[in-house]
C-alpha cells in the first residue's frame, strides 16, 4: 500500500490517536473539560456489513486470472506478464473472497479480499450504519485495475435519498459534462484516481474536508451537511483493463473481467456535536455487524450536560438556556445549564416565552415539582401547604401542611384549592375569627362557632365567650391578632410568580378600595342625637385617608386631619395623624371602611394609657358631608351636655 494510504486524514487535527493505555486516559480525561471536544477516528467498516451486488463463485465455481501486485518492473510489458490464475467458489473457505474481506485487517491478512463475479459490468459497494456518523475520508484498495468511471454517494436518512460526494472519471467533462478537480478546485468530478496503472494496488482516496470545502467550525450546520452520513455507496460504473492488448498476455482477457478489492477504510466517528470524547454500542447488539475492540461504536458518552445518543439535547435538569452544539472554531463548550428547581424537580423544560421575558438569561421550567412544592421554579408550596420560612427553599420539607380550625376556619377564599396562605401558613377564617389558625374570636367580637364571631354591642371590647361588655382597659382582653400577623393582598399574589420575598412594608392591603366588592362590614348608623352623645366619643375629625399597614400586632391607618371637631386627652392638629383599627376581617380589610384618598367624618375613642385615637365597629365612620358634620358639630354642643 502506498504511503497515502497510511497517512491518513484526520478530522481535527489536535486530536490525536495515542495507543499507550495510560497516555490515552490522560487525554480523555482532560479533552472535554472547559472545551469542545470530539471522539477520536477510526475505520466505520470494522465490526459492519459491507454489501455488494454479486461476489464471485456464488453459482458455482469460477476460473479467474488476477495481476500480481510483487515489486517488480513497472513496464506495462513484464506487467502483463506477472499473472496468477485461480478459482473463486463462495461455498469453500479457502477460495472465496467475500465482501467482509474488505474490512479485515489488511496487515495480518494481505491476501484477502472481494471480488464480484465474472464479467459483472457495474457493480456497487455499500456500507449502512446503524446510526449517524461522521465521515473524514475514504479508502479503496483495488486488486483489480480500478475503474474507469465511480460514483462516490452518501445518504443522511437512512437511504431513503443519497447525495453525490465525488464523481471519478478519466474524462470528467465527457462522462459527467463536469469540470475536473485538477483544473478547478470545488467541482465534484476529478480524475485523480481513474488511470488503469497500477494494474494491482491501486488507490481511491476521498476527503470529505478538501482544500475547496474548508469549514472554520467542523460542529456547525454547514459542516454537518458534508459530513454526518448514515450510509455510504460506492458505484462501480465501468471496468478498466490493464493496457496489455500487444503486450504478450497470456491468459484469456475474460478471466480478468472481474472488480477486486483488497481494502475498504472508511474514516470517521461517532457524531457527538462537540460534546464527548468517546462512544460505546447502542442500546442491544449492532445490527447485523460483529462488535470488535476497534469498532467505532455509534452511541456518545454525553458530557456538558448534555444528553442523546448525539447530545444533542440537553440533560434533563439542564434545560435553563437553549441546547447549542460545542464551537469547534473558539473551542467554547456550550454547557447546558442546570434549571433553578432548588431540589425539588428531576427535570425541566425549555420555554422559549420564558427565556425572550427574562432578557435570555433563564427559560427552564421545572416539570413535575416534589415535596409538595410548585411553580416555574418550585418555588411554592402546594395548596394545603405552607413554607416554613426556617428552613431554606431547597430543604425537602420547606413546605409544611396547613393546620386550620375545622369550625373558624372557611376555604371560601378566592381561590377554594387554598386551605392557608402559602406564604404565612395563616389560615382562612369566618367573619369575626382570629388567629394563625383561626381558633378565636377577633378584639370586638364574640360567640365562636360555626357562623364565625358576632360583633359586640359595645363603646368597647366585650368578653369573648359571653358578649359582657368590658368597660375600662384593664378588664380588655388581649388581642388574637398573630405576632408579625401578616394579611397578603390575594389579588396581588394571584399574579405572583416569583420565588422573592414579599415586602409587606410596602403593601397597603387593607383599603377597601383595592377589594371594593369584598368588603363587608357592619356600619355604625347616626340614629338620633341621644344615640349619639350615649357612645361618649372622644374625638370627632374630619380626615382623608393616606394609607394603611399591618404592623403584625396591630393594624395603622395614616390620615391628614383637615378639622378637628373635638379632641380629648389626645392632642390634635391639622396634618398627618395616625389611627389604630381594632378590627380587620379576614379578606384584608378595616372595619369599618377606610378607603384611601376618600375624605370622611370620623368619631372615635382614645386609648389614653397608649395615646391612641382608635376606631372599631362602634366608631362613627362615614364619608364627609357637610350637611352630617354640621349636624354632628350641632348635637356635640347642643345635645352631649
Amino acid at each position: 500500500m502506498q504511503i497515502e494510504a497510511v497517512s491518513l486524514f484526520l478530522l481535527l487535527g489536535c486530536i490525536a490517536c495515542r495507543r499507550e493505555v495510560v497516555g490515552r486516559a490522560k487525554l480523555q480525561a482532560s479533552r472535554c473539560d472547559g472545551q469542545s471536544c470530539n471522539p477520536s477516528v477510526g475505520n466505520l467498516a470494522t465490526g459492519r456489513t459491507v454489501r455488494t451486488l454479486t461476489t464471485c463463485g456464488d453459482n458455482g465455481t469460477e476460473q479467474f486470472c488476477s495481476f500480481l501486485d510483487d515489486e517488480g518492473p513497472g513496464d506495462p510489458a513484464s506487467i502483463c506478464r506477472r499473472t496468477k490464475c485461480s478459482k473463486c467458489n463462495s461455498n469453500r473457505s479457502e477460495y472465496s473472497h467475500p465482501p467482509s474481506d474488505m474490512t479485515d485487517d489488511f496487515f495480518l491478512r494481505q491476501s484477502s479480499w472481494w471480488q464480484s463475479a465474472q464479467g459483472a459490468p457495474r457493480e456497487e459497494i455499500r456500507l449502512d450504519l446503524e446510526t449517524e456518523f461522521y465521515l473524514t475520508h475514504a479508502i479503496v484498495l483495488f486488486k483489480s485495475p480500478r475503474p474507469a468511471v465511480m460514483l462516490l454517494e452518501r445518504s443522511q436518512d437512512y437511504g431513503r435519498t443519497w447525495r453525490p460526494y465525488k464523481y471519478f472519471a478519466r474524462n470528467c467533462t465527457e462522462m459527467f459534462g463536469m469540470a475536473d478537480d485538477i483544473t478547478w478546485e470545488n467541482s465534484l468530478c476529478t480524475s485523480r484516481y481513474s488511470d488503469p496503472l497500477p494494474c494491482s494496488k491501486g488507490e481511491v482516496i476521498f476527503r470529505a474536508l478538501s482544500p475547496g470545502n474548508r469549514v472554520e467550525n467542523p460542529y456547525s450546520t454547514e459542516a454537518q451537511d458534508i459530513m454526518k452520513l448514515t450510509n455510504l455507496r460506492l458505484h462501480l460504473l465501468k471496468r478498466q483493463e490493464c493496457p496489455c492488448q500487444g503486450l504478450g498476455l497470456l491468459e484469456k482477457p475474460q478471466r480478468f473481467a472481474h472488480y477486486a478489492v483488497y481494502d475498504l477504510i472508511v474514516r470517521g466517528s461517532c457524531f457527538c456535536n462537540g460534546h464527548a470524547e468517546e462512544c460505546q454500542p447502542l442500546d442491544g447488539p449492532e445490527r447485523e455487524g460483529r462488535s470488535t475492540e476497534a469498532m467505532v461504536h455509534g452511541k456518545c458518552v454525553c458530557r456538558h450536560n448534555t444528553a442523546g445518543d448525539h447530545c444533542g439535547r440537553c440533560a434533563p435538569l439542564y434545560n435553563d438556556q437553549p441546547w447549542q452544539p460545542g464551537d469547534g472554531k473558539t473551542r467554547a463548550p456550550n454547557e447546558c445549564e442546570k434549571c433553578h428547581c432548588h431540589g425539588h424537580a428531576e427535570s425541566c423544560r425549555f420555554d422559549p416565552s420564558a427565556w425572550l421575558a427574562s432578557g435570555k438569561r433563564s427559560g427552564g421550567i421545572c416539570q413535575s415539582c416534589q415535596h409538595h412544592t410548585e411553580g416555574r421554579r418550585c418555588q411554592r408550596c402546594k395548596s394545603g401547604f405552607h413554607r416554613d420560612r426556617n428552613k431554606p427553599l431547597s430543604a425537602l420539607d420547606v413546605c409544611k401542611p396547613c393546620s386550620c380550625h375545622p369550625v373558624g376556619s372557611t376555604n371560601s377564599t378566592f381561590n377554594r384549592s387554598w386551605k392557608c396562605n402559602p406564604k404565612s401558613g395563616y389560615c382562612y377564617c369566618k367573619p369575626g375569627v382570629a388567629g394563625p389558625q383561626c381558633a378565636s374570636c377577633l378584639m370586638g367580637y364574640w360567640g365562636f362557632g360555626e357562623t364565625g364571631c358576632r360583633p359586640c354591642d359595645c363603646a368597647r371590647a366585650c368578653d369573648p365567650q359571653t358578649g359582657q361588655c368590658l368597660d375600662n382597659f384593664e378588664n380588655e382582653q388581649i388581642h388574637h391578632i398573630p405576632i408579625g400577623g401578616r394579611i397578603p393582598d390575594l389579588i396581588s399574589f394571584l399574579s405572583n410568580e416569583s420565588g422573592e420575598e414579599w415586602s409587606w412594608e410596602e403593601e397597603q392591603g387593607f383599603s377597601a378600595l383595592r377589594h371594593s366588592e369584598k368588603c363587608v362590614c357592619k356600619e355604625k348608623l347616626l340614629r338620633d342625637a341621644a344615640h349619639f352623645c350615649q357612645m361618649k366619643y372622644t374625638y370627632v375629625i374630619k380626615a382623608r385617608i393616606l394609607s394603611a399597614h399591618d404592623k403584625g400586632t396591630h393594624a395603622e391607618v395614616i390620615v391628614k386631619v383637615k378639622k378637628v371637631i373635638k379632641m380629648g386627652k389626645v392632642k390634635m392638629s391639622r396634618g398627618k395623624q395616625s389611627i389604630y383599627p381594632e378590627s380587620w376581617t379576614n379578606r384584608g380589610c378595616t372595619c369599618p371602611i377606610l378607603n384611601p384618598g376618600t375624605d370622611y367624618l370620623i368619631a372615635g375613642h382614645e386609648d389614653r394609657q397608649t395615646g391612641k385615637l382608635l376606631v372599631n365597629m362602634n366608631s362613627f365612620v362615614t364619608p364627609w358631608r357637610a350637611t352630617t358634620a354640621k349636624r354632628v358639630s350641632h348635637t356635640l354642643h347642643q345635645s352631649c351636655k
